[in-house]
């Protein structure tokens, strides 16, 4: 009976660390003020915008609106014709460091501070990398998920048709 029980928490454990480390979507090394640089510059090239989910694999409504837009090919069809997307990773602790620290909060003020609405949050940039929309992720959810419609009608108001 032990045995069986010490296998069992075995199991466990291992398919805990193994979805604790195939779900990070936010590079968290990268510096967020470059990242949004270079997404910008390809938004501009490809005649898109800049979707930035900002949020952090700290946060589990972050790693939900990621694997939901990515199991939907209607709405990662949309996301891919429209927007270069991007995960932009911001801790709210400061154990990556002082500089860390001031990369986030540049990010932030970069941003115009969209993490007053809470995380996951969404900044549209245009391609000249202003800031045109920042949304409120909590009006597109629906129970322990998201509402499809209401993510599609949000992405495809901010489309660079639809705005310009």
């Amino acid at each position: 009976m032990k045995r069986m029980m010490t296998l069992m928490m075995v199991a466990i454990m291992a398919i805990m660390v193994n979805a604790q480390t195939t779900q990070k979507v936010y590079d968290e090394e990268i510096n967020p003020n470059v990242q949004i640089e270079q997404a910008v510059a390809k938004a501009k090239a490809n005649s898109k915008f800049v979707m930035c989910q900002v949020g952090g694999n700290w946060c589990p409504w972050c790693l939900r609106f990621a694997a939901f837009i990515k199991a939907d090919s209607e709405i990662s069809q949309l996301i891919a014709d429209n927007f270069e997307y991007i995960h932009v990773n911001y801790n709210p602790r400061k154990s990556g460091g002082e500089e860390k620290t001031r990369q986030a909060a540049q990010m932030l003020q970069r941003l115009n501070n969209p993490e007053r609405f809470g995380f996951p949050v969404f900044v549209v940039l245009n391609s000249d990398g202003k800031v045109i929309h920042i949304q409120d992720s909590s009006f597109l959810e629906e129970g322990e998920g998201y509402n499809k419609d209401k993510v599609l009608r949000f992405f495809k108001n901010w489309t660079p048709a639809v705005v310009k």
